[in-house]
């Protein structure tokens, strides 16, 4: 019978494991963000700034200090973003110990798959979401009325969009391990996928800025490919849980 090869730790020694693992992630991410900070002027002027200005939207700060805590905490985002393949690791090297080897084998892929998710969310919310929702920003309202908006107000919608399109796209590693545990099934998905479906249009109303219903369904599509790729994923995590249990 298959047992863990790692020695079984007592409560304080995974408390102390777990401190050291916390410890590295966040000096992995000042790590990250210590480098960004050499790059941290192009990173404003070329990516922060560009959907808003791209769009014909004026910015202004209205705080003393205002950019200062702006460049500060955009260094930290980006370190943030940059550190998350770091932090993932450090989360399964926590939990290595407790399992055994074949989960190790998937656990390490789930690492490498969940960062890219991860980015690829990132990109998403930038190329797609972000310009749009500033065009509209642009056009909407009254024409004595000009949008000059606060850039601290400005950077943390930016955050919100990026880090929550970023986490929404994790939605296949989850249910891949929500399967492979034994939680979720496919024939469980594919039961909900109406009710999905209509979760999809709701979220897509909420991120999306105006009623026009093309640009709903241009955010609510990835949203139900992510869902149908998660029944996919789920379905091969199915045969994999089944295949690890059949062997001696």
């Amino acid at each position: 019978m298959e047992t863990p090869t790692e020695r079984e730790m007592g409560f304080l020694d995974h408390l102390d494991e777990l401190r050291r693992r916390i410890l590295s992630g966040v000096v992995g991410v000042l790590v990250a963000s210590i480098a960004v900070s050499f790059f941290i002027g192009d990173i404003v002027e070329y990516i922060l700034l560009r959907p808003a200005l791209e769009a014909g939207l004026r910015l202004q700060n209205l705080r003393p200090f205002g950019q200062a805590f702006l460049y500060f905490k955009l260094i930290f985002i980006c370190g943030f973003i940059l550190g998350f393949p770091w932090v993932l690791w450090n989360l399964w090297r926590f939990v290595v110990p407790g399992l055994y080897e074949h989960e190790r084998r998937w656990a390490r892929q789930i690492t490498a798959w969940t960062s890219v998710c991860f980015l690829v969310g990132i990109a998403f919310a930038y190329f797609g979401m972000i310009p749009s929702m500033m065009a509209f920003a642009k056009s909407f309202g009254s024409s004595h009325i000009e949008n000059i908006i606060d850039v601290n107000e400005y950077l943390g919608f930016f955050a919100t969009v990026i880090l929550a399109s970023g986490l929404i796209f994790e939605l296949p590693m989850v249910m891949y391990v929500l399967s492979r545990v034994g939680i979720v099934t496919p024939t469980l998905l594919s039961t909900y996928r109406r009710h999905a479906i209509v979760l999809i249009l709701i979220i897509a109303a909420v991120l999306t800025p105006t009623p026009d219903p093309i640009n709903q369904l241009f955010f609510a599509a990835p949203l139900y490919v992510l869902y149908e790729l998660s029944i996919v994923i789920s379905k091969f995590a199915v045969k994999r849980r089944a295949a690890a249990s059949d062997q001696p």
